[in-house]
């Protein structure tokens, strides 16, 4: 009898990635992928149709929950409204992170009671931690102002530890994929620790769990790329911008906030790679990727153009419009004093 898996936001960055590796392991697990019916997600979920189970339908609604929570013996929990959308949209986010991440459990224990929940929250429930950027699970729970994101996992998490399934958390950090440039590109300190991983790699861990759910019960882990994908964001930016064209990071002094983001090095992030063996990359070759990536023309298109690209870019920096306006509760909120030059 093949182990059943239950895999929610098949259609994201994570979770194409996990599902293609799901997709190779048909042989030995029944896959079900649920994802929101839309022409793209449909497009993306086409390649593996014929050996997994797809539903089409809305982790907010019942019905969909009861069909998915039936005879399942593993969940691979990605579903998630991730920023910019869930700033801007915070009651959206809340409905399908929070409020349908606990119908997914609820329907569970009622269909699947001996179901293994692993559920991916986020970094960002540490808060800022550019002053102390080393973190450990035990950490104090610290979600930055504003990080509405942030309040839809940790209430999730602790609804997950008081139900009646057997659990894991992995604490994503920051996860470099499918990334377009944004507002938020500007809310994140320039000297903010980072450790980033890959959707690739991060599969490849949600995968080898399946099969360590005793190394993993009821244990909260934090979950990113190791010591070799270690950067700041300001080097984080610098090679993107070399590999698209896009020339130095060179914006105003006042472009990016100085608080009240998140990210950091997990300074316990080996306590999961010694179980599921998931930390092979490096910056080298991260960085060599993202350029081969990129096609040449639209590199060569980019470079002449990158001042102009750069300008509509800083336009949307609301640390930026903060300052201009002289903003006191903005200026506040991004940089958390008033008296700037």
């Amino acid at each position: 009898m093949k182990k059943q898996i239950l895999l929610t936001g098949s259609t994201g960055s994570a979770g194409t990635a996990t599902l293609k590796q799901l997709y190779k392991l048909t042989d030995k697990y029944g896959v079900t992928a649920l994802a929101v019916d839309t022409k793209l997600n449909r497009k993306r979920i086409a390649p593996y149709i014929d050996n997994v189970n797809v539903v089409y339908g809305d982790i907010r609604d019942d019905e969909t929950i009861d069909k998915i929570t039936k005879n399942i013996d593993f969940v691979i929990h990605l579903a998630a409204i991730i920023p910019p959308l869930a700033d801007e949209k915070p009651d959206f986010a809340y409905q399908v992170n929070t409020v349908g991440s606990k119908k997914l459990i609820d329907g569970l224990e009622k269909n699947s009671p001996n179901a293994f929940f692993l559920y991916t929250s986020s970094i960002s429930v540490y808060g800022d931690r550019v002053k102390e950027p080393f973190i450990r699970v035990n950490d104090p729970i610290l979600p930055s102002d504003r990080d509405e994101y942030a309040l839809t996992k940790i209430e999730t998490e602790k609804y997950l530890q008081k139900s009646k399934l057997d659990w894991s958390i992995f604490r994503l950090s920051a996860m470099m994929g499918d990334h377009k440039m944004s507002k938020i590109m500007f809310h994140m300190p320039l000297n903010s620790g980072m450790e980033i991983i890959t959707p690739p790699r991060v599969a490849i861990a949600l995968v080898n769990a399946i099969e360590k759910e005793k190394e993993l019960s009821n244990k909260i882990f934090n979950f990113a790329g190791g010591e070799k994908m270690r950067l700041t964001y300001q080097e984080l930016l610098e090679g993107s911008f070399k590999a698209y064209g896009m020339g130095k990071v060179n914006f105003h002094e006042y472009a990016f906030a100085q608080q009240n983001f998140h990210c950091g090095y997990y300074e316990d992030g080996k306590d999961l790679e010694d179980i599921l063996h998931f930390q092979t990359e490096d910056l080298e070759s991260y960085f060599k990727d993202l350029h081969n990536e990129i096609n040449p023309f639209q590199r060569a298109i980019t470079k002449p153009m990158s001042g102009i690209v750069k300008y509509f870019m800083q336009k949307q920096s609301e640390p930026l419009l903060a300052y201009k306006k002289k903003d006191e509760k903005e200026l506040l909120h991004y940089f958390g004093t008033t008296q700037l030059n």
